[in-house]
């Protein structure tokens, strides 16, 4: 004798697959809305560090590093912070670039997702590497 009947024996409702397909699609949403902001932030760390080895060792100002910042940001096409927004200050070590900032996109409606961003690279001057 089987203990149960096939109509004890059911799988997930429609209610649950939608249910489960609304999340999965919010979760793909929220993705592709990260994503580029991931990848311009990816950018302004990769332009510091480029700026950083360039100018590296010589007797660099902030002026210096701004304008070679300026440039790479034309290049890469970075948007969620400009180049005048870094900040240049010095360190023992050289001068210290600081990307402090926040990236927004819209989620849904009048829901924002928000990422905080805070890197740090030096530029050794003098002989020191």
């Amino acid at each position: 004798m089987q203990s149960g009947s096939k109509q004890e024996q059911r799988g997930a409702t429609m209610l649950g697959m939608l249910t489960i397909v609304a999340i999965l699609g919010l979760a793909v949403y929220a993705g592709i809305r990260l994503v580029p902001m991931y990848m311009d932030h990816y950018a302004v760390v990769r332009a510091m560090q480029d700026t950083a080895k360039s100018l590296q060792g010589g007797d660099v100002s902030p002026g210096a590093i701004r304008t070679a910042l300026s440039a790479r940001w034309t290049v890469d096409y970075i948007s969620n912070i400009a180049a005048n927004e870094i900040a240049v200050t010095p360190v023992p070590e050289g001068l210290e670039m600081r990307a402090a900032y926040e990236a927004r996109a819209p989620f849904i409606a009048n829901i924002w997702l928000v990422l905080e961003f805070d890197d740090a690279v030096v530029v050794k001057s003098g002989g020191g590497l």
